[in-house]
């Protein structure tokens, strides 16, 4: 179980790091530049599979991607992206406050999820929440865990 959370929070971290990483890109380019580079990014695959399902997707939410929506966007991933990857420090120093304010947070990310699903119906949004509902019961036994080993 252990070794299950430790990786599970590793690839959040990660995927925090990224989130900032690409909220920080997004602040500074231009949504007609995105669309761009994803429109090359995508034109080999869609060339080879014209209905390819992702890569439809990616295209068609770059192409309504716009100016009054970068701000969000790029405040959104910034400090999502940060938040994941401060707890995500903090639990692998064993920090016992990490353990539930992790959990609190990213149950608050799952219902934010869930109700951009109810409005997207994105498979990929249910796969993260699965995940994050995954990792948020492995925090909960770690820290349960690290409770009992502190308490003795």
């Amino acid at each position: 179980m252990h070794e299950t959370f430790r990786a599970g929070i590793t690839i959040k971290g990660i995927d925090g790091l990224l989130e900032a990483v690409g909220g920080l890109l997004l602040w500074f380019v231009k949504p007609s530049s995105i669309r761009g580079v994803v429109a090359v990014l995508l034109h080999h695959e869609l060339s080879r599979d014209p209905n390819d399902f992702i890569a439809q997707h990616i295209l068609h939410a770059s192409e309504h991607f716009t100016d009054a929506s970068k701000p969000f966007a790029s405040a959104y991933l910034l400090t999502h992206g940060l938040v994941k990857a401060l707890l995500v420090t903090a639990l692998w120093f064993d920090e016992l406050w990490a353990y539930p304010f992790t959990i609190a947070v990213f149950a608050a990310f799952s219902f934010y999820q869930i109700y951009r699903f109810a409005h997207t119906h994105s498979w990929a949004l249910a796969l993260l929440t699965v995940f994050d509902v995954l990792i948020i019961y492995l925090t909960w036994e770690e820290y349960r865990e690290q409770k009992s080993i502190r308490h003795r």
